[in-house]
């Protein structure tokens, strides 16, 4: 990652030499003492910046109070915002569409087209999972423009078609590329 942000101009030098990567803190050479810059695959601000976009879009398109839920490339939590009057249970559905497009490599949306015929396989899943999976529409890979996936965005709260298209209008506003690219045509037909 830091040849790729190097690349992109990012990599910045510090008064005494050292490097840093993007919103990195300078790195202490000459010392174990001090704790190292981790490099993370999606920034908080990043991360923040689709969620707010994913409660924007709920709240422009007159959809249900969303959920929507961040997850850097390794599946950790880096974001979560709950609209007022978004059920509890809504963070892990959630977690768990961003999960599952993570551990398969597939949005959730493709994720259900290819199990809908395959019960075992999907329970298999779900088991493996220890309960994490959430193959309906909602979750969303987060690629870097044009490159890898750095990250996934989960969104729970309406009907699945139309979470997913506020997590896929999400993702372009912050300026990274969803996948799947386009929302179903027919997203705003989907109801609870």
């Amino acid at each position: 990652m830091k040849r790729r942000a190097a690349a992109a101009g990012a990599l910045s030098h510090c008064s005494d030499g050292s490097s840093r990567v993007a919103y990195g803190a300078c790195a202490v050479t000459n010392s174990d003492y001090y704790v190292r810059h981790l490099e993370a695959s999606i920034t908080l601000a990043a991360a923040d910046s689709i969620a707010d976009g994913v409660l924007a879009a709920g709240i422009a398109e007159g959809m249900l109070p969303l959920t929507a839920a961040v997850l850097d490339v390794g599946g950790n939590l880096v974001v979560v915002k709950r609209a007022d009057g978004s059920g509890i249970l809504r963070v892990d559905i959630a977690i768990g569409k961003a999960w599952g497009a993570l551990g398969m490599g597939i949005s959730s949306r493709t994720i259900r087209d290819r199990l809908k015929d395959r019960p075992a396989f999907q329970s298999a899943l779900a088991a493996a999972s220890q309960g994490r999976f959430v193959p309906v529409p909602g979750g969303v890979l987060i690629r870097a423009p044009g490159g890898d996936v750095i990250g996934a965005v989960g969104v729970s709260g309406d009907a699945s078609d139309r979470d997913e298209y506020a997590a896929i209008v999400a993702v372009r506003k912050a300026g990274l590329d969803p996948d799947p690219a386009e929302p179903l045509a027919t997203w705003n037909d989907a109801h609870l």
